[in-house]
Formats: structure tokens, C-alpha cells, sequence
């Protein structure tokens, strides 16, 4: 079983958050004690950080889940809940992060880079919370919030120094088990490598000067055939690594049994490329042909180097090594790596029709207004309007085009909606003075609109 996997899948499940506790003061010589809830806390997050020493989703193929703890909930004495551990998933540089329907959601380019993959649910106030002048013995307490869940597909783009391209069996992994540690599978029939074999070369060890060696990554791209950047052959699946390569080494067959003329190779190879992203013509590359031991044509102003009998393999990686250092100093002049926090943006609050006379309130915002342990208690219920009404839902309710006795959900809860001759609103005004008892027999839901009821 191949120990490089460059895609797979992560569930990521924040954890919830602690419940508010409704507590009351109970004391010897205390007559009416307070309030003295404390509040829940808070669910730990998922993080997603680049890791210089990962390099490979290997780790998620059989364990996609990652689960950060919840938080405890709260107690009397306004004790406040123990906040849940956040998780932290190492990933290798290079990987992005797609949503189920594939789209790019963020691109760990550096190393160090973060992201927020699921934010963990807040705790819940406790009733200690709610104490004010018009409220002196709040008997509610938020509920805690469940955390985030969510599935993401996680694709790898390997940053090596040199890409290795040509046609299938054309001696790529060869070359790389003659030049490094590597040792990738070879043998005589096209698409023997399945998977990119990493190696790494070192350049001017032997001179007794360590300090002046050069070390620099190589990639065994599996092999390209004509369509590659269409998706025939392996396709996109490999095509990718190559984007980030600094130098790109072409190797044309020379030997009898190629496909094409060395000439066809090199056309299709570079228009292939030039296809699938038309910078890549752009990078450094070298060009050469391969198993010069066997070669049966010669190609003017081309190098020719055979890895079996070592032939011109010595100039070949003293010329990637010049070009990989000339790349990295030009890099290092135009940019230096800051390490990144990639945060989700702001959820926003949206109606949509849910019937002919039904309408959800979607948005955590919105749903986080509601989170209340007892839906039923009327200065919760007061307190919710409250809440709607400072996020403008009965505005975006109004422009939405909601009527009268229309049913609006937000999470957990129902309500039917009244307008009042001032304005919009949640509330029910004078229109219908009917116990909110009475509305729950008869609607089977709760209404919070009558402020009568409220009060």
C-alpha cells in the first residue's frame, strides 16, 4: 500500500457549547437571594495548519473525523463551564481545502498557515446573565450552541524544486533512485508509477565543504500521454503537482520502443502544459533525452543522459541545482512568508419562503438570538424579540414580503407574525388579544407577538 496519498476527505466537528445554568441564591439570613447562574463554555474549534513536516493525507484516508471536546456547562455560584479543547489537523504546505461541492475554500501556501475549518459553539448565559432594574429574578438561561460540522475535501499540491515530466516510461523514476534515497517502483511497462515518488538531491557534498552543498527537492510526476490536461491518462489528478514546481526537467525517450519521434514528445508534452496552465511554459525548464544507453535518435542542441550507466547525469543535476538556487533567490527578494489565519467571513441572516404561507429565518446571528433552554417562559420569549429586533429580522422579514398571521421559523422556534399600525414587527400589538396559553392550544406553536403577554 503507497504511503503518499495527495487527496482525501476531513469531518470536522466542533465542539458544543455549555449550557447556562438558572440558579438562585440560597443562603442562611438571605431572604431573596439573587440570581447566580454561571455561564456555559465555549465548544474548541478545528484548525487547519500547514506543517513543513507533513507530506502526505495519508493520515485521513482511514480517518477522515476530527473532534474537538465540548464545553461544560455552568453552576450555581456563578461558576462558569470549562471551555472545550480546541483540535489542531497538521496538513502538508501545499493543501487546499474544497467544500463538498468544489469550491476552493482556502489555499495553505505557507507553512504555519491556519484556518478555521469548524468554530466551536458558544456557551450559554446564565441566568445571573439577565438580571436588570425591570428583570430581578430572571428564571431562564441561554441553551449552549452547537458547534460547527462540516465535510471538506483536501487536495495536495506538492512544492517541490523540480518536476519531472514526460511520457510514461520514459525513465523519470529512474532518474530519481539514481540522483537521491528515493526508491520508487520501476519496471519496463507504462504507468508503473501511480503515485509522485519525492527524492531529495544533494549537490557538492563531496567537495569537504558541507556548507557549499546544495540539497533540493525532485518530483516523479507519473506519466503524461496526449489529453492529459483534458483528464486522459492519469490527468489532473498529477498535472497539479507540477504548478508549484520551480523547475521543470522534460525527458524525451530516445530508445526505439517510444511511442513518437522525440520531437512529437516534446510538442505534445509542452502543449499539454501550456493547456492545463499556461504560466507553466513560463518556468525554467531543461530539456533531455533519456536512456541515452539504448538511443536510437539523436536530437541537436539536447544533452543526452542515460541513468542506467550514470552517462551525463552528473552535468544534469549540476544544472537544476543552478537553476533552483537562482529561482529561490529570486524568490526570496519578492516575498517573505508571513504566516497566515484564514478565517471564515461574518455568517449573514437571509429569509426564504418555506410554503405558501411559511418563512425560515436562515443565519447563526439569528439562530444564536434564539437559543434559550426554556422556549416557553415569557421574559425569554421578551427577551428573544428583543434580540430579533436588534439584528433587524423584522425588517428583512418586511422586505421578504410576510403577512399577517404567517408562520416564521428560526431554529427551534415558531411564531406567527403580526404587524402593529405603527410598523413592522414581531410583536402582535392590539390586534389580537388572545392568551399565549390559548395560542399554544390552538396553533400548536409559539407566537411572540402579543406584547400584552410580554409584559
Amino acid at each position: 500500500m503507497s504511503s503518499f496519498v495527495d487527496s482525501a476527505q476531513l469531518h470536522a466537528k466542533a465542539g458544543d457549547g455549555g449550557a447556562g445554568c438558572v440558579s438562585f441564591r440560597r443562603e442562611a439570613h438571605v431572604a431573596k437571594g439573587g440570581p447566580d447562574g454561571g455561564d456555559g463554555g465555549r465548544g474548541g474549534s478545528v484548525w487547519i495548519v500547514a506543517d513543513h513536516n507533513q507530506s502526505s493525507l495519508l493520515g485521513f484516508r482511514d480517518h477522515p473525523f476530527r473532534r474537538a471536546t465540548d464545553g461544560q456547562n455552568g453552576t450555581s455560584k456563578r461558576q462558569h463551564g470549562s471551555g472545550g479543547k480546541d483540535v489542531t489537523v497538521t496538513v502538508p504546505v501545499g493543501t487546499q481545502v474544497f467544500d463538498q461541492e468544489g469550491v476552493l475554500l482556502v489555499d495553505l501556501s505557507g507553512p504555519g498557515d491556519k484556518w478555521l475549518a469548524a468554530e466551536g459553539g458558544l456557551g450559554g448565559q446564565g441566568n445571573a446573565r439577565f438580571l436588570s432594574n425591570q428583570r430581578r429574578a430572571p428564571a431562564f438561561a441561554e441553551q449552549g450552541e452547537f458547534g460547527q460540522e462540516h465535510w471538506y475535501n483536501l487536495e495536495l499540491k506538492l512544492q517541490a524544486d523540480v518536476a519531472l515530466i514526460g511520457f510514461p516510461n520514459v525513465g523519470k523514476s529512474t532518474l530519481i533512485a539514481r540522483v537521491s534515497a528515493a526508491r520508487p517502483k520501476i519496471a519496463d511497462y507504462p504507468f508503473t508509477t501511480l503515485v509522485p515518488n519525492l527524492g531529495v538531491v544533494r549537490v557538492g557534498a563531496r567537495s569537504g565543504r558541507p556548507q557549499d552543498a546544495t540539497e533540493f527537492v525532485m518530483a516523479d510526476i507519473p506519466g503524461l500521454i496526449e489529453g492529459a490536461a483534458e483528464g486522459r491518462g492519469l490527468g489532473h489528478d498529477f498535472l497539479r503537482h507540477v504548478e508549484r514546481a520551480r523547475v521543470l526537467c522534460v525527458l524525451l525517450d530516445l530508445s526505439e520502443l517510444a511511442p513518437v519521434s522525440p520531437e512529437k514528445q516534446m510538442e505534445i508534452l509542452l502543449r499539454e502544459l501550456g493547456d492545463y496552465q499556461a504560466d507553466l511554459l513560463d518556468r525554467p525548464r531543461v530539456i533531455v533525452g533519456s536512456k541515452g544507453d539504448v538511443a536510437a535518435y539523436e536530437i541537436a542542441d539536447i544533452p543526452t543522459i542515460s541513468s542506467v550507466t550514470g552517462e551525463g547525469i552528473d552535468a544534469l543535476v549540476g544544472q537544476l541545482a543552478g537553476l533552483v538556487i537562482q529561482v529561490r533567490r529570486e524568490e526570496a527578494e519578492k516575498i517573505d512568508h508571513k504566516v497566515v489565519i484564514h478565517k471564515p467571513l461574518p455568517d449573514e441572516i437571509f429569509v426564504e419562503r418555506d410554503g405558501q404561507n411559511a418563512w425560515i429565518v436562515e443565519g447563526r446571528p439569528a439562530i444564536r438570538a434564539v437559543r434559550f433552554q426554556d422556549l416557553t417562559n415569557d421574559e425569554a420569549l421578551a427577551e428573544i424579540v428583543r434580540r430579533l429586533r436588534d439584528l433587524g429580522v423584522d425588517r428583512m422579514l418586511t422586505r421578504a414580503g410576510v403577512r399577517d398571521g404567517d408562520v416564521v421559523t428560526i431554529g427551534p422556534l415558531s411564531f406567527e407574525w403580526w404587524r402593529d399600525e405603527v410598523g413592522a414587527g414581531l410583536d402582535r400589538g392590539d390586534h389580537h388579544r388572545v392568551s399565549r396559553r390559548e395560542r399554544l392550544a390552538r396553533h400548536g406553536r409559539l407566537d411572540l407577538g402579543d406584547s400584552d403577554d410580554n409584559a
